[in-house]
């Protein structure tokens, strides 16, 4: 597996993970996909260390434990008040070793004096040594995860590793947000994914089958504004740290 320079891994666990299939979650009897979504994996590592200078990309996932499921009982809330009946299946005592690196957001030119890639970096892996900045969940709130550090591929043995090719079917890969492609749109990406030998390589979304691409709707991006969500540029000390280095 090809590592980039700025390349982070680290492995992920829990009890339990819910990466709901959004055709079951219609009529309210949710149902997990058998592995984690593109797009999942992203919110995970946004939970660990995430500025809006970059966007995480992640290369592949190394499933390690055998793909199994429960059903619970639940009682969430209807729209119209009180409480409803629902079976939610849910993926059980799950492991993955995640690989995944980052790149700058060409869409937030007014972020460009923060694109330090050694400090992000570092940044990143040191998060991922704490558990990450904020709480990670697997899917959905109720799942908890944890994250800690790990070699992609080499630590640990798959249950998987002989397995052979396993196909998927179509299944959700990502959402298109306008922050990151620049269009006032959101727009919903599938993929056919194969896991070989416990592995998992994901295409990046600029690679994804224009095909298999569904429009949403009209969306604008978030705006951030000075001393307000960022400080100016002459007062922020991520720039000053860049001048003295230099």
């Amino acid at each position: 597996m090809d590592r980039k320079r700025n390349s982070v891994e680290f492995k992920v666990s829990g009890r339990y993970a819910m990466f709901s299939d959004p055709v079951t979650r219609v009529g309210g009897e949710k149902f997990s996909y058998q592995v984690p979504t593109y797009q999942a994996l992203k919110g995970i590592l946004e939970s660990v260390y995430w500025k809006p200078t970059f966007i995480w990309y992640i290369d592949a996932i190394r499933v390690m434990k055998k793909i199994q499921t429960e059903s619970k009982g639940i009682k969430p809330i209807k729209m119209s008040g009180g409480n409803d009946l629902s079976y939610y299946t849910y993926l059980k005592d799950v492991e993955y070793q995640v690989l995944a690196h980052f790149d700058w957001n060409d869409h937030r030119d007014n972020l460009e004096h923060d694109r330090d890639e050694h400090k992000h970096h570092n940044i990143a892996r040191r998060s991922i040594e704490k558990g990450g900045r904020r709480d990670i969940f697997l899917g959905t709130r109720e799942c908890q995860g944890y994250v800690e550090p790990c070699v992609f591929g080499e630590e640990g043995e798959s249950f998987y590793s002989h397995y052979g090719e396993l196909d998927f079917g179509v299944m959700f890969h990502g959402y298109d947000y306008p922050d990151e492609t620049g269009n006032d749109e959101l727009v919903v990406r599938l993929w056919r994914p194969k896991m070989v030998n416990g592995i998992i390589e994901f295409p990046m979304p600029r690679d994804c089958d224009l095909n298999m691409r569904r429009f949403i709707r009209k969306m604008t991006r978030k705006e951030f504004e000075d001393e307000c969500n960022f400080l100016p540029v002459k007062d922020d000390p991520a720039v000053a740290d860049l001048s003295m280095e230099a």
